[in-house]
């Protein structure tokens, strides 16, 4: 495991052969480049049979998105909206300026026109004062095909939705270094504060706070890393991409690679990320304050209609601090996706729940980001504040 330098890093996978060795880096591994749906199947055969798991690069980070960096949009047309904001806000010790409120219909997807008009306010109103956005609602989480957590922070990209398979646009943010994204790359980057109800995000929100600090400390008891391999081949793709397992002794994490279709009754949990429609047991996992937790699937992000698939809202609501999903049909490209490392190794580093799942995903035009943006267990300035104050 390894920090490079400022410059581009390996972060996207190597191709692993059936000979058990890598070749060189070929952007994506051959199950994930055929873009199949994340809801078909293909055939065991073009899955290697050997997987070599090896750390990749990641530069090392400085620092991290503060309270005073975000904003916070609520809806004052959404009764939830209203109500998570404003906890969120006490929760977080926002200020008046801080807060932007508008009006906006609640349903699944914002015509473009209506994106249009958003974009505007949240421009206008911050301008450069914050680098990032909590959005305090659950709808709208789409601006057509686009997610409107990457719409916000990317701008719309009317192209993608001829077709949604195809590459989307590259993220300047991914395996970035950069504590300032709107300064440095012109993304505000944005996560979306949902939950099943208002009970739920208000837990979700406690969890984040709580977290701050936690993780990481000398003598402590380690967290546990589950990154699952499923019997659904398509939704396993990213085990080309974990790391090795076992103890890493300088962050206090346990790696464990399982083989499973779910965890049942695990404890300590940090990170949980697998791939499957359907995830059974959640409730029974013991998720630690700032665990992150995510499948890979087509439609994660689709918090409102049915499709027979798990979304984002069932990690939440089993404790986790913040998840990822799709709004519309991604493929198996590996780059909508969070990088298993990269999300990992960003977080560990002391980065926010929001800035690491950022940091993960290389095409995220259609990735939902949700959960509570500040967590960061790994923070050493929180922890270090905690000591002094006892």
């Amino acid at each position: 495991m390894a920090w490079a330098g400022k410059e581009d890093l390996p972060l996207l996978p190597t191709e692993p052969t059936s000979a058990g060795r890598a070749s060189v880096p070929s952007g994506v591994p051959s199950a994930a480049s055929k873009a199949a749906p994340a809801s078909a199947a293909v055939p065991a055969a073009s899955v290697p049979s050997i997987v070599v798991q090896r750390w990749f690069s990641v530069p090392r980070v400085v620092g991290h998105l503060e309270p005073r960096d975000l904003g916070l949009v609520i809806n004052i047309d959404d009764p939830y909206s209203v109500q998570v904001g404003e906890y969120y806000a006490k929760a977080r010790g926002l200020t008046e300026p801080q807060i932007l409120r508008v009006r906006l219909p609640i349903k699944s997807a914002l015509t473009r026109d209506e994106f249009t008009e958003l974009s505007k306010q949240v421009n206008d109103f911050y301008g450069d004062r914050v680098q990032a956005l909590a959005l305090a609602w659950r709808l709208p989480y789409a601006v057509d095909c686009n997610s409107i957590t990457g719409a916000l922070t990317m701008g719309f990209d009317a192209q993608l939705c001829a077709k949604t398979c195809a590459a989307s646009k590259p993220s300047r943010y991914f395996g970035s270094a950069s504590t300032r994204p709107y300064k440095d790359y012109g993304m505000r980057l944005s996560m979306l504060l949902a939950a099943p109800s208002f009970n739920s995000a208000k837990a979700m929100i406690d969890r984040g706070v709580k977290s701050d600090g936690t993780l990481g400390l000398r003598g402590a008891l380690p967290a546990n890393v589950h990154m699952v391999s499923t019997s659904d081949s398509v939704r396993s793709v990213r085990q080309y991409l974990f790391p090795p397992p076992g103890p890493v002794p300088q962050f206090g994490l346990n790696i464990h690679l399982d083989k499973t279709d779910a965890l049942k009754n695990s404890p300590r949990v940090l990170m949980y990320l697998t791939g499957r429609a359907q995830v059974e047991y959640v409730d029974t996992v013991d998720f630690l304050p700032g665990a992150l937790a995510d499948h890979l699937t087509s439609f994660g992000g689709i918090l409102d209609k049915p499709h027979g698939q798990m979304t984002v809202l069932s990690w939440i609501d089993a404790g986790a601090t913040a998840s990822y999903g799709t709004t519309s049909e991604p493929c198996a490209h590996l780059q909508k996706f969070p990088h298993p490392q990269a999300l990992l190794l960003f977080y560990a580093q002391g980065g926010t729940a929001l800035e690491s799942y950022w940091k993960s995903v290389a095409w995220p035009q259609q990735g939902l980001f949700v959960g509570e943006p500040l967590a960061a267990p790994f923070d050493r300035s929180s922890s270090e504040q905690t000591s002094a104050s006892r």
